[in-house]
């Protein structure tokens, strides 16, 4: 009997927190010949175990080698289900971001959330990767003219190069060229107002609804 679309969401999330990285190629399979929309299926199916696999991270019943090969049964689902999202044929350019985990720090799990959550959602992506020197933040930014700047951390001695990042581009006198999001797990609103950053965001799920904010997008 064909499993509902609930049911297949489930299995895609499980294999994710599982590591079942050739299972969740059939699950996926199943789901878009079932005709399910591939965008729920990556958000309600791989990000949803993602999310689940980073909790256990945090509550340290998962290992960064757990997470990594959590990570790997994600992106085997993605490979299937992205071709299948609907083409962006608006003419309109997409909003251009910038991502990176600051300099000092390696932490590059919930970067990568967020970057596969706002590809997703239709933004175009330069992912500058971790340990992220702060001037290449402001260089990529302007080559590629991208409209927001987006930067992580884990950990608190390194919160600081947030604030050079903001620092650098009111040197240049380009800040308000820019929105900048800032996240991870020693973040905070008060931190993110404190520096002048134009938005925090808790998980990945709210960086796509603050970036969508940010650039007026319903």
């Amino acid at each position: 009997m064909a499993r509902s679309k609930e049911e297949l969401l489930e299995a895609l999330s499980e294999c994710v927190v599982e590591m079942e990285d050739e299972e969740v190629v059939d699950v996926a399979n199943e789901y878009l010949e079932a005709g399910y929309p591939a965008f729920d299926g990556i958000m309600d199916g791989l990000v949803d175990g993602m999310n689940k696999a980073s909790d256990l991270y945090d509550a340290e019943e998962y290992f960064v080698t757990d997470v990594l090969l959590c990570s790997d049964a994600m992106y085997a689902g993605l490979d299937v289900l992205r071709p299948h999202l609907p083409a962006d044929d608006t003419g309109v350019e997409k909003p251009k971001v910038v991502i990176g985990v600051v300099e000092g720090d390696t932490h590059d799990i919930g970067k990568n959330l967020v970057k596969i959550m706002l590809d997703t959602a239709g933004f175009e992506m330069y992912d500058l990767g971790r340990d992220v020197p702060l001037d290449n933040f402001v260089d990529k930014a302007v080559e590629v003219g991208a409209s927001i700047i987006c930067m992580s951390t884990l950990m608190i001695t390194t919160m600081i190069g947030m604030k050079t990042v903001i620092d650098k581009l009111k040197e240049r006198g380009i800040r308000d060229q820019f929105k900048i999001m800032v996240g991870g797990s020693p973040i905070s609103q008060k931190y993110a107002d404190e520096i002048g950053a134009d938005g925090y965001s808790v998980n990945a799920v709210e960086a796509v609804k603050l970036a969508k904010r940010l650039m007026g997008i319903a």
